[in-house]
C-alpha cells in the first residue's frame, strides 16, 4: 500500500509537471512568434511601443514562470522526499514539545521555511523583473517593511488559529472537522469585515475620493443601480507598482476603492464604467457564489484531512513513523496541488463567464460601451497585458477573458 500511495503521487505530480510545463512553453512560443504585431481587432487602439513592451514583458514573465515552477517542483520533492519532515517532527518530540506545541511548532516552522524559500523570487519579481518594465515603485526597505508586516500579522491571526483547530480535532472526537470547518469559515467572514478597516490600512492610505465630477458621477450611478457603499476611496498604490486596478470589499455594504494609478489614467466615463463593472459582480453574487464554493472546498478539504490523519500507508510513505495532525496538514498541503491542478480550467471557465456578466451589466449601468472598451484597452496596454496568449493557456490560467475576447463580447447598448 506504501508503494501504491507514492505511484499515485508520482504520477498525479509528474501530470501536472508536465501539462504546466507545455501549457508555459506553448504560450511562450505563441508569443514570441506573434511578435510585435497587434492583433487586428486592437489596431487603432493599441500603439506599436505598447505592443512591443507587452510582448516583452510576457516573454519575460513567461520565462521566469517556468523556472519558479521547476524550482517549487523541486522545493516539494525535496521537503516530501529528503526526511525533512520526520526529522522535524523528532528534532520537536526530542525536546519534549507536546501537543499542541507541537503541531503548532511544526506547521509555522514550515510555514517560515517556505517564505525564505520564495525570498528569492519575490526580490527577483520586484526589484528585476516589475523594475525592468518601469513598474516597481517599492524601495527596499518599504518591501523589508511590508514583510515584516505580513510576517507579524500573519503570526498574530495563524498561530491563535491552528491552536485552535488542534483543539476541535483533540475535544470534538470524529466531528471535529465540521466544528473547524463551522469556526474558520466565521473567521474567515470576520477577517472580510475586518480587512478594508484594520488590515488594509497597515499596507496602503486610503483617503476619501474628493469632491469633482468624478465623485459626483460615480454617486449618481451607484445610487440610481441601487448600489450602497461605505463610501468611495483611493489607495496609494502607485507607491507600490504602477499597475492599476479597481476593487471593492464587504458583502453587503461594500467599499470601493480605486487605485490612484487609475484615477490618474481614465477618464470620467471610463472610472464610471469600470466602477459599473464592479457593481455588476456585486449584483450578480458573484463575490457571494466565489465565497460559498470556497467554503465548499474547504469543507471537502477538511473531510479529506479528517480521513488521512486516519491512514498510517500515507504518513509511511512519506518516513514518518506514525500518524499524526500536523503530518496530515503538511502532507496534503505538499501534495494536495497534483490533485487539485487539473481542477483549474474549470474554476477559470466559471471566474470569466462572471466577468463577461460584470462587462453586461457595465453596460446596463452606466450605459457608456465605448467608454467601457476604452478603459478596458487603458488598463490592457498600461498593465502590459500579453496580446497574444495561447488559447490553451489562456483557458487555463485566465480568470479574466483575453482583451480581444471581453472587446468582442461588449454589447452596443
Amino acid at each position: 500500500m506504501t508503494s501504491l500511495v507514492l505511484i499515485v503521487f508520482l504520477a498525479f505530480f509528474a501530470a501536472e509537471q508536465l501539462t504546466q510545463t507545455f501549457l508555459s512553453f506553448a504560450n511562450l512560443r505563441h508569443v514570441v512568434r506573434a511578435g510585435y504585431a497587434v492583433p487586428p481587432a486592437l489596431a487603432g487602439l493599441v500603439d506599436p511601443d505598447s505592443a512591443r513592451r507587452s510582448r516583452d514583458y510576457a516573454v519575460a514573465t513567461n520565462r521566469a514562470g517556468i523556472a519558479h515552477r521547476l524550482y517549487d517542483a523541486v522545493l516539494t520533492l525535496v521537503m516530501l522526499f529528503s526526511g525533512l519532515l520526520p526529522w522535524l517532527d523528532g528534532f520537536l518530540g526530542r525536546r519534549g514539545l507536546a501537543p499542541p506545541n507541537r503541531f503548532v511548532a511544526f506547521l509555522v516552522a514550515l510555514s517560515i521555511a517556505g517564505g525564505i524559500a520564495q525570498l528569492p523570487w519575490n526580490l527577483y519579481a520586484t526589484f528585476v523583473l516589475e523594475q525592468r518594465f518601469g513598474f516597481n515603485r517599492t524601495t527596499p526597505s518599504l518591501w523589508l517593511k511590508d514583510r515584516l508586516k505580513a510576517v507579524l500579522l500573519g503570526g498574530a491571526i495563524g498561530i491563535p488559529l491552528l491552536y485552535a483547530l488542534y483543539g476541535f480535532f483533540a475535544l470534538a472526537g470524529g466531528a471535529w472537522w465540521l466544528w473547524a470547518f463551522a469556526f474558520i469559515s466565521a473567521v474567515q467572514i470576520l477577517m472580510v469585515w475586518l480587512f478594508p478597516a484594520v488590515i488594509a490600512p497597515l499596507f496602503n492610505r486610503f483617503t476619501p475620493l474628493p469632491e469633482g465630477e468624478l465623485r459626483a458621477r460615480l454617486e449618481a450611478m451607484a445610487e440610481e443601480a441601487g448600489f450602497r457603499t461605505r463610501g468611495l476611496f483611493v489607495m496609494d498604490a502607485s507607491k507600490r507598482s504602477g499597475h492599476s486596478n479597481a476593487y471593492f470589499t464587504g458583502f453587503f455594504r461594500p467599499r470601493i476603492v480605486l487605485f490612484d494609478t487609475l484615477v490618474q489614467q481614465m477618464t470620467v466615463d471610463e472610472a464610471a464604467a469600470v466602477l459599473a463593472h464592479e457593481i455588476g459582480h456585486y449584483r450578480a453574487r458573484h463575490v457571494h457564489k466565489r465565497l460559498l464554493l470556497g467554503l465548499a472546498v474547504q469543507l471537502a478539504a477538511l473531510w479529506i484531512v479528517s480521513i488521512l490523519v486516519r491512514w498510517p500507508p500515507l504518513f509511511a510513505a512519506f518516513g514518518f513513523g506514525a500518524p499524526s495532525f500536523h503530518g496530515a496538514l503538511a502532507l496534503a498541503s505538499l501534495c494536495g496541488g497534483a490533485f487539485t491542478f487539473f481542477f483549474s480550467p474549470l474554476e477559470a471557465a466559471v471566474s470569466r463567464r462572471q466577468e463577461y456578466a460584470a462587462d453586461r451589466e457595465s453596460v446596463r449601468i452606466a450605459r457608456a460601451p465605448g467608454a467601457l472598451r476604452s478603459a478596458l484597452v487603458k488598463l490592457g496596454r498600461e498593465n502590459l497585458s500579453n496580446l497574444h496568449p495561447h488559447p490553451l493557456y489562456s483557458a487555463w490560467h485566465y480568470s479574466h477573458p483575453t482583451l480581444v475576447e471581453r472587446l468582442a463580447a461588449i454589447p452596443e447598448r
